[in-house]
């Protein structure tokens, strides 16, 4: 049988973990709350940003599988489409927390539009998509990810191998049509996207940050968007996206990384 004192003991040390577990969850909602008010300040000059369920679907685990290989997919609504000219994908803890600005063209097609990337996480933090329309309002989702590590990961191939390799490209069209106005594709990069915070394994020395800062995919002569990147793109950066049907679907890709390299690719798509 357990004796008062015993009860009075265990209890005291439960109402503490309590109190602990209380406070510590306070600090860590007030720091992040003082991170994103700071970041918006910061990106978005403090402009009023609705929260907006209905028309962006943002789509994180979360608990990640793997910090430096966290998959994300953004759906906007057909209405707020039409409007939306920038998608701003924002991960508030990271040491550079915009990991790329979309800057949509006349491309981008008509109805939803459908965007998944894998991106770094580097501690629990809260991803956002911001919506930025032609009028110049702005429109958030954002998801909690549990995930540490992901910006100092170790990279998956030895720097030469990587090297040799950087800007190696694909491109695929998916064969069953969205709409009748909308097609998919999928575009593959090789490139290390080294993010500075990374250690070589055999000199204990960190790696030079190296990654694509600019990326321009065309469907013929039409933009479907420009990226802006940053450090929390994954290596080997994979996007899927919607662009809009029209006589040629070729689609052409150019890019640009931190150390001016620049590559280039086409799809075999549909053309007249």
């Amino acid at each position: 049988m357990i004796s008062r004192r015993q009860f009075t003991t265990t209890a005291r040390y439960a109402l503490a973990a309590i109190l602990t577990a209380l406070v510590f969850g306070q600090a860590g909602a007030v720091a992040e709350e003082s991170t994103w008010s700071s970041l918006k300040r910061d990106i978005f000059d403090n402009r009023q940003i609705v929260e907006d369920a209905a028309g962006i679907q943002l789509e994180a685990p979360y608990r990640a599988e793997d910090a430096a290989v966290v998959p994300i997919s953004v759906r906007i609504s057909p209405e707020l489409a039409a409007n939306t000219k920038k998608l701003t994908l924002v991960v508030d803890e990271n040491p550079a927390p915009v990991a790329a600005e979309f800057h949509y063209g006349p491309a981008a097609g008509i109805g939803e539009r459908y965007l998944a990337t894998r991106i770094r996480v580097n501690s629990y933090s809260n991803v956002r998509a911001v919506i930025e329309t032609n009028d110049g309002k702005l429109f958030m989702a954002a998801k909690f990810v549990k995930a540490a590590g992901g910006c100092s990961a170790p990279a998956l191939k030895d720097a030469d191998a990587a090297q040799a390799l950087v800007g190696k490209m694909r491109i695929k069209h998916h064969q069953t049509p969205i709409s009748a106005k909308q097609r998919q594709a999928q575009l593959m990069i090789r490139h290390p996207q080294y993010s500075g915070f990374q250690m070589n394994q055999l000199t204990h020395l960190y790696i030079p940050a190296e990654f694509i800062t600019d990326l321009e995919v065309k469907r013929g002569s039409d933009v479907v968007f420009r990226m802006t990147g940053g450090i929390s793109i994954s290596e080997n950066p994979n996007f899927r996206f919607t662009f809009g049907a029209a006589n040629d679907e070729t689609l052409h890709v150019t890019g640009e990384d931190t150390d001016g390299t620049m590559f280039s690719g086409t799809s075999a798509g549909k053309s007249s």
